[in-house]
């Protein structure tokens, strides 16, 4: 995994639920602003427009960092790959930089899916793999399925909710985290420490949230249509959290505040 790839997806620009102009334009504003990785998948039902978007910027594919992930419903020996290479054409690409897993399979054995993802890196449709919403249990038990090492579990990840058993994992097994609903849809901006916390370093309360993910060790993926809050999520490098700050904010971890379960996806497993 190159350098470049680890650094340009610390910060990774989110698709969904864009579409049509409004996707085209965030696209636009993103690439301006410095945005190169980008994430979409099969479920969001907008890799063409995406495709279409990022050709639109003129930057050259190798200053890409694409993400893509496989609908469950593909996770067949007859629709996998010919899924893959459906976003590929779609993503106007030969490969992804990342490709996920965007959910575990109703039934909970990952064998299958997780062998049908290396298979897609190893004919060359992918550079990377990963999974997204994976359990701690699932991460150790990925590790003893494939060679391949696995370049991130993107999940739910948000100073509302307790993530520490993952990330415990991550450390034991070396698979990265990245987050997903990095700002709660908005739940984070209920709670004034955030603003709080902001006002000591002339930062946003978002900024202030995704500067603690990035503390955590989790790459940010974050979605906006706004210019302004496009650019705040993206300039967030320039500034350290102390460690009094950190620590208030881990605090907030017990509000126990989570947005995807069964209730939103039939194929949400049980968390830890």
């Amino acid at each position: 995994m190159s350098i470049y790839y680890e650094k340009t997806y610390q910060r990774c620009f989110g698709t969904f639920p864009l579409k049509g102009k409004v996707l085209f334009d965030a696209i636009q504003h993103a690439s301006n602003i410095g945005y190169r990785a980008y994430d979409t998948a099969q479920m969001y039902e907008n890799e063409m427009q995406t495709g279409e978007a990022l050709e639109a910027t003129g930057i050259k594919r190798s200053n890409l960092c694409l993400a893509t992930k496989v609908h469950p419903d593909n996770f067949s020996d007859q629709r996998f790959i010919d899924s893959v290479e459906e976003s590929l054409k779609a993503l106007r690409t030969d490969y992804v930089d990342v490709l996920l897993l965007h959910w575990p399979p109703i039934g909970g054995d990952i064998a299958p899916s997780l062998k049908l993802l290396e298979k897609a890196k190893n004919i060359g449709l992918a550079r990377n793999i990963g999974v997204s919403n994976y359990t701690a249990k699932m991460m150790y038990d990925a590790k003893e399925i494939i060679e391949t090492p696995l370049v991130t579990n993107q999940i739910e990840f948000h100073p509302l909710l307790n993530q520490d058993v993952l990330l415990n994992a991550s450390v034991e097994t070396g698979i990265p985290l990245s987050s997903y609903c990095s700002l709660a849809r908005g739940e984070v901006f209920k709670y004034p420490i955030f603003s709080k916390i902001g006002e000591k370093y002339d930062k946003s309360p978002a900024q202030v949230i995704l500067s603690w993910i990035l503390h955590k060790g989790v790459s940010v993926n974050t979605m906006s249509t706004n210019p302004k809050n496009i650019e705040e999520n993206f300039n967030i490098l320039n500034f350290t959290l102390n460690n009094i700050d950190i620590n208030n904010i881990e605090k907030m971890k017990d509000t126990g505040f989570r947005i995807v379960g069964e209730d939103l996806v039939p194929w949400a497993p049980e968390w830890d």
